[in-house]
């Protein structure tokens, strides 16, 4: 099964199924493939969990 790398408004990441479509809030980040490589995918991209909100206060 194929999966898709899908960020929200938070910029927080998760796989979605490829082909099916992605709930209100949701787009496609870019990457497709098996789950274990989408989620190699986003230990590597995902660097800083904190939601966006969080990050620009901080600033």
């Amino acid at each position: 099964m194929s999966f898709l790398v899908v960020l929200n408004e938070e910029e927080q990441y998760s796989l979605w199924p490829a082909g099916r479509e992605l709930p209100a809030g949701w787009r496609a980040e870019g990457f497709e493939g098996e789950r274990e490589d989408c989620l190699a995918h986003i230990e590597q991209v995902w660097t800083d969990m904190r939601p966006l909100s969080v990050r620009q206060a901080r600033r």
